[in-house]
């Protein structure tokens, strides 16, 4: 991941912020946006970015983005690189379900799963507010959903089922107490440990998941009075199944847990649109690694596959927007090591010819770069260093780790440049000693 100042360098016959210039807009206001707006056009999937995962201006400006999409294109729901059952939780306070709390601030704080800071900060309590009030202003049907699209819930996902199969179905009870028995002894929350014991004595739990989904698919009722109900029940246990794979697949070495947890994102998102109906759009925010197309990086080397390339090329090119997000220096929220006490952490200075270095040599403003056919003629061909950080960030070592090689015309549709951004706002700071396995150098 590391990259190299004279690998990288723009061709000098290439008049860079000329062609930069003719092909972006300074973003200063919320109406900015509009050309972007008009630019996604009828696109079914708009996926916005990141490049860390704690950073104030990313959160606000996709929350703006979504806002506009929402009220002028009918998009259904939000989903974003969180777990299922505390994203689900949100899910019914913004549409007001019988019972669903108070307000977004108590749900949002007890989000325990470290990095809590993704999802339980100020921003996301307004953007949840946002949704809750617009939502009340519409029917049941046209209420917009935010929802989790990640893998990592293995065993809420299981006390989720557990909880529904109460006075219910025997059957997916039985099932479910089985799966639970067997992922019992590896101590709970600790995936590692039951991977290393899967590994060391051929033994899994992969029949006993494998089984609650059949039985769940041929046993849940096909409908009740919660309209959610069902498919909240079937996402969970589809969890579980990825969980599993996931867990089992972490410690060795290659692209194999990533993989599993991006194409598991993907079937979340499509049984999502599939929900929504023949007319639904989806919003998804993850990080750029994610939304971003994997082959125009180096992630495709050794078969990464993500979210970005999979909707690409299972859809045609007006059906998908990506936008990518970054910036040129400023503070960012992160940990030393997994599992770390969040900090402030400065974000230093972009390294020499990297995308981000480019673009603060136009003047140090914030622009909307749109990748048109130009842009793919003249910069297709050229890699350059494009930051990502993650939830573990060491700033001093971020030109050896933290640079992806990209030709970012084919990477995204549209990025947005930020030249300065500060740290997001978190609820809490204290980590809950949950430690997920990183699935990347910089672990996101």
């Amino acid at each position: 991941m590391g990259i190299s100042d004279s690998k990288h360098k723009p061709p000098e016959t290439l008049d860079l912020r000329k062609l930069i210039l003719d092909n972006s807009i300074e973003l200063d206001e919320e109406h900015d946006l509009d050309k972007l707006i008009e630019k996604i056009a009828d696109a079914k999937y708009v996926l916005l970015g990141e490049a860390s995962h704690g950073t104030h201006e990313y959160y606000t400006w996709r929350m703006k983005i979504s806002k506009k999409l929402i009220e002028k294109k009918g998009f259904s729901f939000i989903a974003v690189e969180g777990d299922w059952p505390d994203c689900y939780k949100l899910n019914r306070y913004v549409k007001n379900y019988p019972d669903s709390g108070d307000c977004a601030l108590d749900i949002l704080h007890s989000f325990s799963r470290w990095p809590t800071w993704m999802w339980a900060n100020w921003e996301t309590v307004a953007l949840a507010e946002w949704l809750r009030e617009h939502n009340d202003r519409h029917v049941k049907e046209d209420k917009v959903g935010f929802y989790g699209l990640d893998v990592y819930s293995l065993w809420e996902s299981l006390d989720e089922v557990l909880k529904y199969s109460e006075n219910k179905d025997l059957t997916i009870k039985k099932a479910a107490l089985d799966a639970f028995n067997c992922f019992e002894p590896y101590n709970r929350g600790k995936g590692q440990q039951y991977a290393l014991a899967a590994r060391a004595v051929s033994l899994s739990c992969e029949d006993e998941v494998v089984n609650l989904l059949t039985k769940i698919s041929e046993h849940i009722p096909t409908r009740n009075s919660d309209p959610e109900d069902t498919m909240n029940v079937r996402q969970n246990a589809q969890v579980i199944v990825n969980a599993e794979r996931y867990y089992r697949a972490m410690i060795t070495a290659g692209p194999a847990s990533w993989n599993i947890r991006d194409r598991h994102m993907v079937h979340t998102l499509e049984n999502l649109m599939e929900f929504h109906g023949a007319d639904a759009k989806g919003i998804i925010w993850e990080h750029n690694t994610h939304i971003g197309d994997a082959r125009a990086t180096d992630m495709c080397d050794d078969g990464t596959v993500n979210v970005g390339q999979i909707i690409n090329e299972g859809h045609k090119p007006e059906e998908v927007f990506s936008v990518g997000f970054g910036s040129y220096k400023g503070t960012v929220i992160a940990g030393r090591e997994w599992g770390d006490i969040m900090q402030v952490m400065q974000v230093p200075e972009a390294v020499k010819y990297s995308w981000e270095y480019e673009l603060h040599k136009l003047d140090a403003k914030d622009r909307v770069v749109f990748m048109t056919e130009v842009m793919k003629e003249h910069l297709g061909g050229q890699e350059f260093g494009h930051r990502a950080i993650g939830v573990v960030y060491r700033p001093k070592h971020e030109h050896f780790g933290n640079y992806i090689p990209s030709r970012i015309p084919y990477r995204y549709n549209a990025f947005i440049y930020l030249d300065e951004t500060s740290s997001l706002h978190p609820l809490h700071i204290k980590p809950d000693g949950n430690q997920i396995p990183e699935t990347f150098p910089f672990g996101v």
